[in-house]
């Protein structure tokens, strides 16, 4: 069986991201190149996801249309764009990457979505338990329904769902499941 990897804000070719600061001026990404940096993200996914394995990249895929092939070393192609601030180009500069693009996807059966940027609070009241997002890079909500899984945070490996799972919140009553899961089709945010 199959099993789903996440991870985000790869930022493949992204030379500026080398000189990010984290709140007490420390750089974010220690690596000596670009290169390496991309060799790092790319072989960590590569250690743990299987040609048969999903892999969900929640944005910032690459800075630039040169640095998209980057992806196609990423041994499983089953990846899935989930759209982020600097994925701007046309869709069909990312079709030939990934399996599937989306703005976000939900889980019901779990009480989770997982976007790009983290939403809003209020959107997750009733609705969701836990967002998965990235966008922050060494930041990170003092909030347990949220969870930035940004390299920064996760040490630049993929991160599995049973690892997420781990990781949600406990509740009583999930009431997203119990009253919106019919309008959902196969986990994918489609709805009916």
């Amino acid at each position: 069986m199959h099993k789903q990897y996440f991870i985000t804000d790869p930022h493949f070719g992204h030379h500026n991201i080398l000189k990010f600061l984290d709140n007490d001026g420390k750089l974010t990404r220690e690596f000596d190149s670009i290169e390496d940096m991309d060799d790092e993200i790319i072989n960590n996914i590569n250690a743990v996801v299987r040609p048969c394995d999903k892999i969900y990249i929640l944005g910032d895929c690459a800075m630039y249309r040169r640095c998209l092939p980057t992806l196609d070393r990423i041994i499983t192609k089953k990846r899935i764009l989930i759209r982020g601030n600097h994925d701007v180009f046309q869709l069909k500069d990312y079709i030939p990457y990934f399996k599937d693009i989306r703005a976000m996807k939900v889980m019901p059966k779990y009480g989770i979505i997982f976007t790009h940027v983290p939403i809003h609070p209020c959107q997750l009241e009733g609705r969701f338990v836990l967002n998965i997002h990235g966008h922050m890079h060494s930041n990170k909500i003092d909030d347990p329904r949220y969870f930035n899984i940004c390299p920064e945070q996760i040490g630049y490996h993929p991160i599995s769902l049973e690892e997420i799972l781990e990781r949600k919140p406990p509740t009583e009553n999930n009431n997203y499941k119990d009253h919106h899961e019919e309008n959902w089709e196969n986990e994918g945010g489609i709805i009916k």
